[in-house]
């Protein structure tokens, strides 16, 4: 090695392992075919994502040799390696659970509670109500405490606040429509508790479009959206300017199933019609773009969830650019939430690892804040426990695992410098074309983004219905034996009833008519005084709702769109598990099916194992049989089981003698018997239709679609 170091040039790099010759891909290549034994090297080796892009089995340096971006330095334009140049080592993400408890007081009780013990900020989710602008006592009963908190009044955030040190908490709160509002009840809260305004730090952020994609309409017209959004940007950029007035959320999208290329192209294109509307309205891009974060869902594709992240930073630098941008207004500021797509509500401690798997692809990413999804999500509300499991998660990645040492880890590679190249190019010409279209808003209204998301969810369904996709709990590997997790629901109607008396009160003891009338005159003569008018209407007594609706008045129509409706990847098969629990409640047991399993373990073991994990995923009880010699053993145990279904196990080669008199002993015997072959021997299908075989279930069979149809002809599902 010594002479190999001394012969290199001064000027050429040292080569690792250089006493062995380097393999070429080529060769590789042909190695991988050798191994393959005559298989195809794209089907077998070629992966084709959702995104459009086919996966590579090995990436080397040639692939990267040619993509700009690769030169690049961390905390230098175009931010592909992050924003800062020592990335979490002088400040590392921040940690932002999502409380999602439905009233002030139980938010607050676990801000404080968990404020010690690692959370770093103050991330409050709100009820349907609150997003839509409406008082508890003016909304439905149902939407109240649905998704998070009932936040109407001065005294609600009061109580929020409580004993919380909002001079070193940041917060965030996803306001939907309009921020304003919201805003102003908060910041007259909190400056009553004593934190300067100029001291406010984190995101309140209005997303207009997104509430648009995630309800189908707003709470006030869009353009009067926009007008407030720009009267709440430029009063922080003057008075708090450490205060975030922009949240891009993208999970509606990913939430709808569709693939990070096309989030990433919607956030692109909303950000860029915000950016428009502010420029619109008289503000610059360098007062805005600083304004804006983007909330991203982290799924379970590890790299592609890396490369999109690194994508965003990129394409958004380029945005702010062309718009004249400076360089501090390029910086991206991400959130990541981990998927809610992803959880299950079967075998939910496997959301652990979901969740801690997406967690640890938007460190990698860079994200700048993050939310761990509690593995009891999808089921109710959050207790202690599982709210510390997700916590720790970010704290074992941060202080054990020493994520905040490194800048950019997944930067060099070569599969994740190439599939940031890829996600960036597809998002970008999925991008212009919404450009196109006139812009997101246009593309809403058309229709676009909708019809986009819903063919991807089809193909993702689609997959998971024949587990080519596998889901652990769901569709595999299904644990029939797990206690189901008593929800911690929320009691909506008395929750409505308990916040309208509480703002009936509140509303006797105050009178903001004067501050809103004020509110009034600001924004008809004075709309940068607009925000300063809703402080001062938030202190005089104004609620929620007041506010909006003094904000709404005047504006045009709202616009309706067709909604993106949320979905979780195994609710098809949970279904059909709820159904079986459902009959068993009913009954006393669940569906049963029996394996008339053939000939000795090495003949039938297979096929019977597949069988199992194939009707446990319906929620049916596999009863198996020993490994029958004759046929007349197998039916007469087949009726002794007391199952409706009967799958047929053993081989090809056995098939044509078994099945035909097995079938007829099987419906002799029991005439509404549904008879199914494991195996689909292609030559034999016919004569075994013909003998009475009803179903046939195999490695590309639709198990959703078969194990559905089974439930409906036996009864289960009502």
């Amino acid at each position: 090695m010594t002479q190999d170091i001394q012969a290199t040039s001064p000027d050429a790099p040292e080569r690792l392992f250089a006493e062995f010759e380097p393999a070429s891909p080529e060769a590789w290549r042909a190695a991988a075919e050798k191994t393959l034994k005559g298989a195809p090297f794209e089907k077998r080796l070629l992966t084709r994502t959702y995104e459009g892009i086919t996966l590579q089995p090995i990436y080397n340096l040639a692939d990267t040799a040619s993509l700009p971006h690769t030169a690049s330095l961390p905390g230098l334009p175009a931010y592909v390696r992050g924003t800062r140049a020592l990335g979490y080592l002088i400040r590392p993400w921040e940690v932002a659970q999502e409380m999602l408890y439905p009233t002030a007081a139980e938010v607050n009780q676990a801000v404080r509670e968990d404020l010690p013990r690692g959370l770093t900020t103050l991330h409050v989710r709100l009820d349907q109500a609150t997003l839509l602008g409406q008082d508890p006592d003016q909304a439905p009963p149902e939407s109240v405490g649905q998704g998070g908190a009932s936040l109407a009044t001065h005294n609600d955030f009061t109580t929020l606040f409580t004993e919380i040190p909002l001079a070193k908490t940041p917060m965030l709160f996803a306001a939907g429509a309009t921020a304003l509002p919201l805003a102003a009840l908060i910041l007259a809260a909190a400056e009553a508790q004593g934190l300067k305004l100029g001291k406010v730090q984190g995101c309140i952020g209005a997303d207009p479009l997104g509430a648009l994609a995630s309800v189908g309409a707003l709470p006030i017209s869009l353009e009067r959206s926009y007008d407030t959004m720009a009267w709440l940007t430029a009063w922080a950029a003057t008075h708090a300017p450490g205060l975030r007035t922009i949240q891009v959320e993208l999970h509606p999208y990913h939430n709808g199933g569709a693939s990070a290329v096309q989030d990433l192209a919607f956030a692109l294109a909303t950000g860029v019609e915000y950016l428009r509307a502010m420029q619109a309205r008289g503000l610059d891009v360098d007062t805005v773009a600083p304004r804006m974060q983007f909330a991203f869902s982290l799924g379970s594709s590890f790299f592609i969830e890396i490369a999109r992240l690194r994508a965003a930073r990129m394409l958004w630098a380029r945005v702010v650019a062309a718009f004249g941008g400076n360089a501090q207004a390029q910086k991206l500021r991400l959130h990541g939430r981990t998927s809610a797509w992803t959880k299950t509500r079967a075998d939910a401690y496997n959301n652990m690892l979901r969740a801690t798997a997406e967690a640890f692809a938007g460190v990698m990413g860079g994200c700048d804040s993050l939310h761990v999804s509690p593995f009891d999500e999808a089921i109710g509300l959050p207790d202690e426990f599982s709210r510390r499991i997700a916590r720790n998660v970010q704290i074992i990645l941060e202080q054990e695992c020493n994520f905040y040492r490194l800048v950019d880890p997944a930067g060099g590679s070569a599969a994740v410098e190439t599939l940031t190249d890829e996600i960036a190019r597809e998002a970008w010409a999925l991008f212009q074309r919404i450009e196109e279209q006139g812009g997101m808003a246009a593309a809403l209204a058309a229709g676009f983004p909708q019809a986009q998301v819903a063919s991807v969810r089809v193909e993702r369904m689609n997959q998971i219905a024949l587990r080519r996709e596998v889901i652990v709990g769901a569709n595999m590997y299904v644990n029939l034996k797990e206690q189901p997790f008593t929800a911690r629901a929320v009691d909506h109607a008395a929750l409505h009833a308990e916040r309208t008396e509480a703002l009936q009160r509140f509303r006797a003891g105050a009178d903001a008519r004067a501050a809103l009338e004020e509110l009034a005159r600001a924004m008809a003569a004075a709309p940068e005084q607009a925000m300063p008018a809703a402080i001062a209407a938030a202190r005089a007594g104004a609620t929620l709702g007041a506010l909006t609706a003094a904000l709404a008045a005047g504006g045009d129509a709202g616009i309706t769109v067709e909604p993106i409706a949320a979905h979780r990847g195994a609710e098809q098969f949970e279904a059909l598990q709820a159904a079986a629990a459902q009959f068993a409640a009913r009954t006393g047991s669940r569906p049963k099916v029996f394996l008339a399993t053939m000939g000795p373990v090495s003949q039938h073991k297979a096929r019977a194992d597949f069988s199992t994990g194939f009707f446990e995923a319906g929620g049916f009880q596999v009863i198996a049989g020993p490994g029958f010699q004759t046929v007349e053993e197998a039916a007469q145990a087949a009726q002794a089981s007391g199952a409706s279904i009967t799958v047929i196990c053993s081989t090809d080669e056995t098939y044509p003698e078994l099945v035909p008199p097995l079938v007829r002993l099987l419906k002799q015997g029991q005439p509404d018997m549904t008879v199914v072959l494991a195996g689909y021997p292609a030559e034999q299908i016919e004569a075994h239709r013909a003998a009475g075989v009803d179903e046939f279930i195999h490695l590309r069979a639709d198990c959703y679609a078969t194990l559905a149809r089974l439930q409906q002809l036996k009864g289960v599902a009502l």
